[in-house]
């Protein structure tokens, strides 16, 4: 027996339940099409993906149980770090068609996975863009509603501070997946984390959740935002 629930805070994210338990989901926009292997469920007229917290950073943070999650059925988001697509194609599914999800990545490998993904979705934007230059792409760009970072540089905080400059509407809200290891490997992640987020602080961030990611991500936590 297959059932679906909406979860109890966020909507768009679902739980399909099944004899072995409950997974993560999200209501697939492009029904018959997998995009990292994960498991398809029909259930009445619609298809749902199971989002697995091992592979995806956000869905880790809802596991963990994330205070809020900006990204709303219409929603414009821009991804920093979209790699091959998989959390942004979750993201995709929540925006939905009037939704946009704007997806920079720099490595032309991954990239050519990422169109892959886009093809199939209209609401996805991929962008060939270093991060660390939010100018050198503003021409693919609007204001957006959410700025989403996971990018394994050294200075994350500013990475996505700089990007809010140009494109986070006043009042917007921001998440920022820190790697601590890539922020510096001799430090202890817990100070890691307190210096990232000191630094969206002092660029007029406020600080609403911080959710360590273990056991799903070692040394990793989900920062959550609004700019004030």
């Amino acid at each position: 027996m297959v059932s679906v629930v909406e979860h109890p805070q966020f909507k768009g994210v679902f739980y399909v339940e099944t004899d072995e338990g409950k997974q993560l989901a999200t209501e697939n926009l492009t029904p018959g099409f997998k995009v990292y292997g994960e498991d398809l469920y029909q259930i009445r007229e619609t298809e749902y993906r199971i989002w697995s917290p091992y592979r995806s950073k956000l869905g880790a943070a809802i596991e963990k149980g994330i205070k809020s999650v900006p990204i709303k059925k219409g929603s414009k988001v821009l991804y920093l770090g979209a790699a091959s697509g998989t959390t942004p194609s979750h993201v995709s599914d929540i925006v939905g068609k009037k939704g946009r999800v704007y997806c920079v990545e720099f490595a032309p490998r991954v990239i050519r996975e990422l169109l892959e993904v886009t093809a199939r979705r209209e609401n996805m934007v991929p962008i060939l863009g270093d991060a660390r230059d939010p100018s050198s792409y503003r021409f693919f760009l609007e204001l957006v509603d959410v700025i989403y970072c996971d990018v394994a540089q050294p200075e994350q905080a500013k990475l996505l501070a700089d990007n809010s400059d140009y494109y986070l509407k006043k009042g917007g809200k921001i998440m920022i997946a820190i790697k601590a290891r890539s922020v510096d490997v001799t430090m202890d992640p817990s100070q890691v984390f307190r210096q990232e987020v000191k630094i969206l602080e002092d660029r007029s961030f406020k600080i609403l959740d911080l959710k360590h990611l273990e056991p799903f991500e070692k040394d990793h936590a989900m920062v959550l935002g609004e700019q004030l």
